[in-house]
Parts: structure tokens; C-alpha cells; sequence
């Protein structure tokens, strides 16, 4: 791989460590031999990496003290669309499934001892939701860089931001995970399958099965809250009814 392309890549990591908040608007990036020995890289890239990195805005380098992640990320102001998290379902099944195939006939076995980990962290029953849904992200993600596909590897970090900063789509995805643990992992263990046997139809079908479950759940509960609604508004106007007759 080329020394550019290197820098580049070690760039991008390091920007989506801060996008997920392992470092944070304001902290200090570890230093160049911690990150260098973190990335398996010379220091030399480390330090091209964070040229390129505060080149355009994400940290600010300063002499004799380390680098820091800017206070305010490029592009952190603009306005996340207000979608709901069915619409965003619905476009992460097109963009996640699409890269699945794409990874799946250069998947490395590096690649894929990673999604193992997270399959068994992923079925940890004492995990919290929190810590569930940044394992799923990780997931994702990883299948996403797979692909080798900037483009996709883009917008599928963008599909994933407003997955984790909409109030009502973290809203909806808590209150459906909650009940479908065990079909979500073994939905993301049949993506695991159909990679490692290098089949980019297979791949491609089994995201795209987990996306339609998760549709349909979040039907079902969207149904459910509704019924519930009614059933509350029923009980209070009974309420007020047995009320009323009380003092008449």
C-alpha cells in the first residue's frame, strides 16, 4: 500500500474515532508513538496523518503540546434532517446491503475475526443499551470499510449519526431492541456466514432480511403505541364519566 494511501486511511480512522466520541471536540489525541504503535505505522504517518487532519479542521496541532480535536468539528453546525427512524431504516437497508456485497469477495480474515468478536459481545444479556448500540455500530462499520468504497463508507457514517443523535429514532430503536436480542444476532451471524463463504448475493440478502425484520417491528410498536394511546384516552374519559355520575 502506498505511503500516501496509508496516511489517508490512518486519517480517516482517526476521524471517525472522534465522530463516535472516543475523542471527544477539546480533548488531546494520544501521542504519535501511542497512535503509531495503536495503527501498527510509523510515526512518520501518524504525523502525516494529523497534518492532513488539521488541514481541514478536525484538530489543531500545537507545538511542543500534542494535537487536539477542534472544539468545533467541520461541518458539526448543519442541521441532521428530521427523519424517522423507518425512513432511515429503509435507507440504511439499500446503502448497508449494498456494501456488504461489495466486501464480501475481499473480505480479510482479519476483517472477519473482528465481526466474530462483536457477534459474542453482541450476545453479552448484561450489556447496556448503549453499550449494544455502539457494538452494532462497530459492526456495521466494519462491514462498511470493507467494501472499500469511500463513498458508501460516508454515507453510511452519516446514515449512522442520525441513527445515534435523533432523539426519536434512538427513541424507536430502544424500544424495539429491547425485544428482538436474539433475532438481531442471529440476523448479523447469517451476514457473517454468507461473507466468509464470499457470497456477495448472500451478504447482500441477509442485511437487507435484518433491515425488513427491523421495519417490521418498528411497524409493530409504532401499532402498539397507538393502541396504547387509545387505551389511556379511553381510561380517562371513563374516568371522568364514573366522576360525573358520582356527582350528579
Amino acid at each position: 500500500m502506498a505511503e500516501r494511501r496509508l496516511f489517508e486511511d490512518i486519517a480517516d480512522t482517526i476521524r471517525r474515532s472522534i465522530l463516535d466520541g472516543t475523542w471527544p471536540p477539546g480533548t488531546r489525541l494520544p501521542g504519535e508513538r501511542e497512535l503509531s504503535e495503536r495503527f501498527d505505522v510509523s510515526r512518520v504517518t501518524i504525523r502525516e496523518a494529523e497534518i492532513a487532519l488539521q488541514a481541514t479542521g478536525w484538530i489543531h496541532i500545537r507545538t511542543g503540546a500534542g494535537a487536539y480535536v477542534a472544539t468545533e468539528l467541520p461541518g458539526d453546525n448543519a442541521i441532521l434532517p428530521q427523519v424517522s427512524a423507518f425512513e432511515l431504516t429503509e435507507a440504511r437497508a439499500l446503502f448497508e446491503g449494498e456494501a456488504a456485497a461489495l466486501a464480501a469477495p475481499t473480505i480479510s480474515a482479519d476483517t472477519l475475526a473482528r465481526l466474530d468478536e462483536l457477534l459474542v459481545a453482541m450476545a453479552d444479556d448484561d450489556a447496556s443499551e448503549d453499550a449494544i448500540s455502539a457494538i452494532d455500530r462497530d459492526f456495521h462499520m466494519t462491514i462498511a470499510a470493507a467494501s472499500n468504497n469511500k463513498a458508501i463508507i460516508h454515507v453510511i457514517e452519516s446514515l449512522w449519526r442520525m441513527r445515534m443523535e435523533l432523539p426519536q429514532v434512538r427513541q424507536s430503536h430502544a424500544l424495539v431492541c429491547r425485544k428482538d436480542g436474539s433475532a438481531r444476532q442471529a440476523e448479523h451471524r447469517d451476514v457473517v456466514v454468507a461473507l466468509r463463504n464470499r457470497d456477495a448475493a448472500g451478504a447482500r440478502q441477509a442485511m437487507r432480511r435484518h433491515f425488513n425484520r427491523l421495519l417490521e417491528s418498528m411497524l409493530d410498536e409504532t401499532e402498539e403505541r397507538a393502541l396504547d394511546e387509545l387505551r389511556r384516552q379511553s381510561a380517562e374519559s371513563r374516568e371522568r364519566y364514573l366522576l360525573s355520575t358520582k356527582l350528579a
